[in-house]
């Protein structure tokens, strides 16, 4: 608890000490002998003394009162609590106005705790952020190492990161190796290892050896900084839900007070007219009590807390939400499309299989990859990796790259080469074709064909479980876009069991993809979500009803343009978002009903009498805290979850 919140439980002691004290007192002041009864003085020392614990405990609530009629905002909680209180004094009903705003108060502290669980949530986000930076610096021939303001880096800076200090700004590891923690990140526990030519991403935490960074960006434009900054406006992002409830509020406020003086007015003077008793007193305990029970804080405080807790929830699991309105669009995705390359694949490419002719596996690889050595060509650069050993570069010769072919080279003497199948055609080789979907790199030696290699991006190992996780939240509508040929992406769809997919598209042909969905839905109210991962995914993640970044690390452009971030390229990501925006919304619209009903309810035997000041209590302050302990439960979201 804050100091605020400590003071105010302070009271609430005092406050139902005291309460408890003068009811257990108070037959005694009444028995009391003449003449001490004859005067009014019991009643008065009675209202004394119950104005006593009123005040320790509503003294703040008063002042709100008071200072809203002078700044002409009259119709609010504080109001209601202060005119229902006072009036219940003004009646004789001293225990009940004070055990009225005692519970009021014991329902804002409850509130306020609930708030202050979320924001610690949000603040331990916050702490990713560095205090300093540790700039290497030569100076007379021997490196220094001086604190700075990370602002004070600039580009291309070497810094020193040692054992459980933050990465204050993103780079690239230039010297030693270490694991970082990346989980208040990525909401992912597991520790990343790096080392010599990785990028690293700031927040993480460097948790064995000491690494050396090459700064590639200012610490504004950093990764850390640019998820505060998505954080921190998140809150301005308001759902429909949020603004419904600030209209109703609004209207509300001023209707039940009208509605009161009704109660309290109207039946006494028919009575009047009927020539029965007016029972003025009775009417107006009935109109107090009304105004207790129509107090609208459930719902003022329920619903922007159900939001709050949602998005501190999800930002600490990795997920970031723009907005309010955000989460609410993403409890009613219906539509999944999908980016390929990268979101459901690696997006780096692979030795997935080699088919030999007239040599061994293994010669086969080590003659493609030496005649691929000097390439920097991605497929080039896959068959060297694959390799895995240490090439001699004196036994390469005479190397000359083809454009849109491939290479020839001299490997051991050998006349070696590699490439498509043009590449074979120039020189007169009968090739044997591969019925496998993907890049093929045909091989010969001296002249005579020996087999190929089959080169694809590998598809993720959470990519199949997204899809079935989605299947079983219902959307069942999953479609994958990408600029691969038409034979990629027929194989990726039917290994992850995605029903419709679009190839051999331009970043503009995917736009066009996405609004043909869109406005091909037939009314239908569900909204349509595009995951992509890079910058030319940028104008389609803007024009989806819900753009989800993958793995937006390193997009700055990503960022911007999506409305959700997930911190990691794990396409289970995407399951947990609608879950986290399916349970929000849930709570919200349980809050919703449960606190209009019961209010409903309450308002109706207040009016008829039946309900007493207690019950009031009970539709207002109970109403609030169950409302309340609802709405935090948005704070716990499951680490990964594929189904309900």
């Amino acid at each position: 608890m804050n100091k605020r919140q400590k003071k105010t439980l302070i009271r609430i002691i005092i406050a139902a000490v005291l309460l408890v004290v003068i009811a257990v007192a108070e037959p005694l002041i009444e028995s009391m002998e003449p003449p001490f009864q004859a005067v009014p003085l019991a009643k008065i020392v009675t209202f004394v003394l119950y104005l006593i614990p009123y005040l320790v405990i509503g003294c703040d609530i008063l002042k709100k009162a008071f200072k809203g009629i002078l700044n002409g905002q009259v119709m609010d909680e504080n109001f209601l609590m202060a005119v229902a209180t006072v009036g219940a004094f003004c009646l004789g009903e001293y225990r009940e106005g004070v055990a009225v705003m005692l519970f009021y108060q014991i329902g804002e502290l409850f509130q306020s705790v609930a708030v202050g669980k979320s924001r610690r949530n949000i603040a331990a986000l916050m702490d990713i952020r560095p205090d300093c930076a540790n700039l290497v610096t030569i100076e007379d021939g021997k490196e220094t190492v001086k604190s700075v303001d990370p602002s004070e880096v600039s580009i291309g800076s070497l810094i020193e990161v040692r054992p459980g200090e933050k990465i204050p700004i993103d780079g690239m590891v230039e010297r030693g190796t270490s694991s970082v923690d990346t989980s208040a990140l990525t909401g992912e526990s597991v520790p990343r290892s790096i080392s010599e030519g990785d990028e690293v991403v700031s927040g993480s935490i460097n948790q064995s050896g000491v690494i050396y960074i090459r700064t590639t960006k200012l610490f504004g434009e950093s990764t850390v900084s640019k998820i505060l900054e998505l954080v921190e406006n998140a809150s301005s992002q308001k759902s429909r839900s949020e603004n419904f409830i600030s209209k109703f509020a609004k209207y509300y406020t001023p209707i039940v007070c009208i509605s009161a003086l009704a109660v309290a007015f109207i039946p006494p003077v028919a009575n009047l007219i009927l020539g029965r008793e007016a029972m003025f007193g009775t009417f107006v305990y009935r109109a107090l009590t009304f105004l207790v029970i129509s107090c609208p804080c459930a719902l003022v405080i329920s619903i922007p807390l159900s939001f709050f807790a949602g998005i501190g929830g999800a930002s600490r699991a990795g997920v970031l939400v723009k907005g309010s309105n955000y989460l609410e669009a993403l409890s009613q995705v219906d539509t999944v499309i999908f980016d390929k390359t990268g979101t459901l694949t690696k997006g780096v490419f692979e030795v997935v299989s080699i088919h030999r002719n007239e040599i061994d596996e293994d010669t086969l690889l080590k003659y493609a990859a030496y005649a691929e050595n000097n390439s920097t060509h991605p497929i080039g650069r896959s068959i060297v990796s694959a390799y895995k050993q240490e090439i001699d570069a004196a036994q390469i010769s005479d190397v000359h790259e083809i454009s849109g072919r491939g290479v020839e080279a001299s490997v051991f003497g050998r006349k070696i080469l590699a490439g498509n199948d043009k590449l074979m055609s120039d020189y007169n080789i009968a090739i044997t074709e591969c019925r496998d979907a993907g890049t093929i790199v045909h091989i010969a030696v001296d002249g005579k064909y020996a087999g190929h290699i089959h080169i694809s991006d590998v598809i993720k190992e959470t990519s199949k479980s997204a899809i079935s996780g989605l299947n079983a939240l219902g959307v069942n509508n999953t479609i994958m876009l990408t600029g691969d040929a038409g034979a990629v992406a027929e194989r990726v769809a039917a290994e992850l069991s995605i029903k419709d997919y679009r190839a051999q598209l331009l970043p503009q042909d995917k736009v066009r993809e996405v609004e043909s969905v869109i406005n091909g839905r037939n009314g239908s109210k569900g909204k349509v979500a595009f995951a992509g991962d890079g910058i030319n995914d940028a104008p389609v993640l803007t024009r989806a009803d819900v753009g989800i970044a993958m793995g937006a690390l390193g997009s700055d452009a990503a960022i911007e343009a999506a409305d959700v971030v997930l911190m990691d390229d794990d396409p289970l990501g995407i399951v947990k978002a609608i879950r986290i925006g399916r349970k929000c919304m849930r709570i919200v619209y349980e809050n919703i009903w449960f606190a209009i009903g019961v209010k409903i309810l309450c308002l109706i035997l207040s009016a008829l009498g039946i309900a007493n000041m207690w019950l009031a209590i009970f539709a207002d302050v109970g109403v609030m805290v169950l409302a309340v302990l609802n709405a935090i439960r948005t704070l716990h979201v499951p680490k990964y979850a594929v189904s309900d």
